[in-house]
């Protein structure tokens, strides 16, 4: 099938993970993301994560998993002459991305001003830390840092009288959610410029994605005027059909019943506890609020009776919403993964193969299947020389140092 950004090019000059992201997911939409690295490489590709070196089981997957379908062509853009490539990458280009700092931008002559001096034409899409304005705006950032901790998410999801705040749940979280809407961004620029002429700067943050991430708890704090809500726990949850509860065979179960004086007869009598629908502390919502922590601690001992598996079983023939608390090395086996094909297997036809998570849109209910990333300057002479550059010229640019 054809995919929706075929014949859009857009030339990347990024590195780690949030900007590379985006254009991994602009890659799978279809457009042909030319990813220029420096002579060693994004040194993603070295990168080691949970606690596993570089190439383990084969592959660096922070690497991959950003980078995939992109080319890639090495150069020194601090060298005298490099410019002349990029500008040859960039005028048939629809956008050019770049996480790079504001003060390298300028060293480089690759800045906003610099670039539309010769590409009035040309989208520029920046990811950013802290955003384009603003004292920090000179600053870097990664997601650890300007989405997960400076965000609020980490305070957020740290339980009350936890030591430290938490982590992260993944590599990479903050980044994957910013490069998703910067690519958004950029769909949304394409757009207006097919039908206003108009070539927009995008910028992006993992600030401002995170603010957006958070904004239901960002914007009742505000009006409430408090650094949080309080955090009460699960024995005093405002709902006790919104809530997680522990198996006999320690799996959890997470129930989102948000009517629940709806679901509440009903489920009790599946769960067999009948005698609690007109039990006066819980037969109504208002009862219910006055005797949350004991209520759930009913329930707690009503989940701990029966296994996964069981409660699976039992919860299937009730209307009410729940579902399974998955580890994530599960998720590749879960049914609707499966059915909706949200894992690809991609083969890079040396008997390697990786599963990696699609982009989180389909289209025409078919998957944006991924293709591999690319090795470091995989395709130098081929870019080079759809640019008009001869067998000679391609070898000087490399022996002079500018091309490798």
């Amino acid at each position: 099938m054809s995919r929706p950004l075929e014949g859009i090019k857009v030339v990347e000059v990024a590195m780690w993970a949030y900007v590379p992201s985006c254009g991994g997911m602009l890659s799978d939409l279809g457009a042909d993301v030319i990813k220029i690295e420096s002579h060693t490489g994004d040194p993603a590709r070295a990168l080691t994560t949970g606690g596993k070196a570089p190439g383990a089981y084969g592959f660096t997957v922070q690497w991959e998993i950003y980078n995939r379908g992109k080319r890639s062509i090495a150069i020194d853009l601090n060298a005298e002459g490099a410019l002349d490539i990029l500008h040859k990458l960039l005028d048939d280009a629809d956008v050019f991305l770049t996480n790079l700092l504001p003060k390298a931008r300028r060293k480089m002559k690759i800045d906003v001003d610099d670039i539309r001096a010769r590409h009035p034409n040309l989208i520029i899409a920046i990811g950013s830390g802290q955003g384009a304005l603003g004292p920090d705006a000179e600053k870097g950032g990664y997601d650890f840092i300007s989405f997960w901790s400076r965000g609020g998410v980490s305070a957020a999801v740290t339980p009350k009288d936890y030591p430290y705040p938490l982590p992260m749940p993944s590599g990479a979280f903050g980044d994957c959610t910013s490069g998703a809407s910067l690519a958004a961004g950029i769909c949304a620029a394409i757009i207006q410029r097919d039908r206003t002429g108009k070539a927009s700067v995008v910028d992006g943050s993992l600030l401002a994605t995170s603010l957006w991430s958070m904004q239901s708890k960002v914007s009742s704090v505000t009006l409430a005027g408090v650094a949080d809500l309080p955090k009460p726990g699960r024995g005093m949850t405002p709902n006790p059909l919104v809530n997680v509860y522990r198996t006999s065979d320690d799996r959890y179960l997470a129930l989102c019943m948000l009517q629940a004086q709806r679901y509440w007869p009903e489920f009790c009598r599946t769960v067999g506890r009948e005698d609690l629908v007109e039990d006066p502390r819980f037969a109504t919502d208002a009862a219910r609020v006055g005797n949350l922590a004991e209520c759930v601690a009913i329930l707690d001992e009503v989940f701990a009776t029966k296994t996964l598996e069981e409660w699976k079983a039992i919860l299937s023939t009730q209307s009410g919403q729940w579902d399974v608390v998955q580890q994530p090395g599960e998720l590749h086996k879960d049914v609707q993964v499966l059915a909706n094909n949200y894992m690809q297997e991609v083969d890079y036809g040396d008997g390697r193969k990786l599963k990696m998570v699609s982009v989180p849109v389909q289209f025409d209910r078919a998957p944006m299947k991924p293709r591999p990333a690319p090795e470091h300057n995989a395709d130098c002479d081929a870019i080079l020389t759809s640019l008009g550059y001869s067998e000679d010229q391609i070898i000087d640019l490399k022996v002079a140092g500018i091309a490798y």
